[in-house]
C-alpha cells in the first residue's frame, strides 16, 4: 500500500505529512508569499523534498481553508476533503493518546473541538491568535519582524508589562493566587517596560487568553479536564511555562504533544482510514 498524505492548507502556508500503514513521518510546513498555498505547487515541493514519485502516493486528504476550491485530483490523484474540526481531533487523538478532551487549534484565531472517542464536536472558538499577536506586534513594535518579536519575547518580563492579583492585594484571594494576572497589560504608564518585556506580555496575552478561554467553555457540569493545544503558537518561547502556571491555577491539565504544528494536517491523512 502506498502513502496517505494530509495537507492542512492554510491562509499563508501550508503543512504536509505522510501515513504508511497508520505511521506518521515525512511532516513539513512550506510557506507562501503573499498568496495562500496552491495545491499543485505544495504536492510538487513536498514530493521533490522527499524524494518521492507519483506512483508512491495512493491519495491526498485535503483540509483547511485552501481546500475549499481544490480539485477532484491532483496530478491524476484523487483527493478528498475533510472538516478542520475532525481533523483536529482526530490528530490530536493520535498524537496525544487520549481520547476524552478539548482540542485547542491555536492558528490565526483558535478553535475548540470537543472529542468523545469517535465523536468530534465543534463547540466554539475565539478571535484570538497568530493573527492577532501579528497585527498588535506592528502597532506596539513596528520596527521588528514578528520572527523578531517571538524571539525577543524570550528575555522579557511580563510581570513589567501586567498586574497581578499581587500587585494590588498583599494576599492571596480565594482561587486567585497572587501570580494571577489581575489585568493585561495593566501596568503600562506605571512605570518602564523594555521592548521584550512588551514582545513578552504580548505573546503571554495571546495564549493566556486562549488558555483561559479553553478552560471556561469547559466549566459546567461534566466539563472536560485535558485541553490538547495544537498548532504554530505551541511554539512560542512563554507556552510552557505559562500553561504550567494555568494548570495549576485552573486545575486542569494541557497537553503539547511533539508535532502539533502538524496535528491537522495527519488528522486529514487519518481520516482516509475512517
Amino acid at each position: 500500500m502506498g502513502l496517505i498524505l494530509g495537507m492542512d492548507l492554510g491562509s499563508s502556508s501550508a503543512k504536509v505529512v505522510s501515513l504508511r500503514n497508520g505511521d506518521f513521518e515525512a511532516p513539513l510546513r512550506i510557506t507562501t508569499a503573499g498568496h495562500g498555498p496552491d495545491v499543485n505547487e505544495t504536492l510538487d515541493t513536498y514530493m521533490s523534498h522527499n524524494g518521492l514519485t507519483l506512483g508512491q502516493i495512493d491519495r491526498v486528504m485535503l483540509t483547511g481553508v485552501g481546500s475549499l476550491s481544490a480539485p477532484a485530483s491532483i496530478h491524476g490523484l484523487p483527493t478528498q476533503c475533510v472538516s478542520e474540526f475532525v481533523c483536529d481531533g482526530l490528530g490530536a487523538r493520535y498524537l496525544s493518546g487520549i481520547d476524552r478532551m478539548v482540542v485547542v487549534s491555536m492558528g490565526t484565531g483558535t478553535t475548540l473541538v470537543r472529542v468523545d472517542g469517535d465523536t468530534m464536536t465543534h463547540i466554539g472558538g475565539l478571535a484570538m491568535g497568530g493573527g492577532t499577536l501579528n497585527g498588535l506586534s506592528r502597532l506596539l513594535l513596528p520596527h521588528l519582524s514578528l520572527d523578531e518579536v517571538v524571539a525577543l519575547s524570550r528575555e522579557g518580563d511580563q510581570r513589567k508589562v501586567n498586574l497581578l492579583i499581587g500587585d494590588v492585594c498583599p494576599v492571596a484571594l480565594e482561587n486567585l493566587p497572587t501570580y494571577t494576572t489581575a489585568s493585561l497589560f495593566g501596568k503600562i504608564g506605571r512605570g518602564e517596560a523594555s521592548e521584550s518585556d512588551l514582545a513578552r506580555a504580548l505573546t503571554w496575552m495571546v495564549l493566556e487568553t486562549i488558555g483561559s478561554g479553553a478552560v471556561l467553555s469547559q466549566s459546567h457540569e461534566g466539563g472536560l479536564r485535558d485541553f490538547v493545544l495544537i498548532g504554530a503558537l505551541t511554539q512560542l518561547p512563554v507556552s510552557d511555562a505559562l500553561f504550567a502556571m494555568m494548570e495549576q491555577l485552573y486545575g486542569v491539565r494541557f497537553h503539547t504533544p511533539r508535532h502539533a504544528t502538524y496535528c491537522t494536517a495527519l488528522g486529514a491523512a487519518l481520516a482516509a482510514e475512517r
